[in-house]
């Protein structure tokens, strides 16, 4: 049983509302030196057997089909532990 992590962000010239108004929150809250903010979502996989090549693939395909839209996002994928 292996645990794989799908981290997926916003694409750098793709404007973050949500960090942005999370950046300007946190002086508020007293929090200093934060220049920028960029918010994500991170997945939890847990796949049946080992995390060899083909099941990083099929998660590979499950993130560019499901998990991210890639025409505004990017994904990492890593295997935990």
């Amino acid at each position: 049983m292996a645990r794989v992590i799908v981290d997926v962000m916003l694409k750098p010239e793709i404007l973050d509302p949500q960090g942005q108004a999370i950046a300007q929150a946190l002086p508020r809250l007293g929090f200093s030196g934060v220049s920028e903010v960029r918010q994500g979502k991170r997945f939890e996989v847990e796949l049946d057997g080992p995390a060899d090549e083909a099941a990083l693939s099929d998660v590979r395909k499950m993130a560019e089909t499901l998990l991210a839209n890639t025409v505004i996002e990017d994904f990492s994928i890593r295997v935990e532990g």
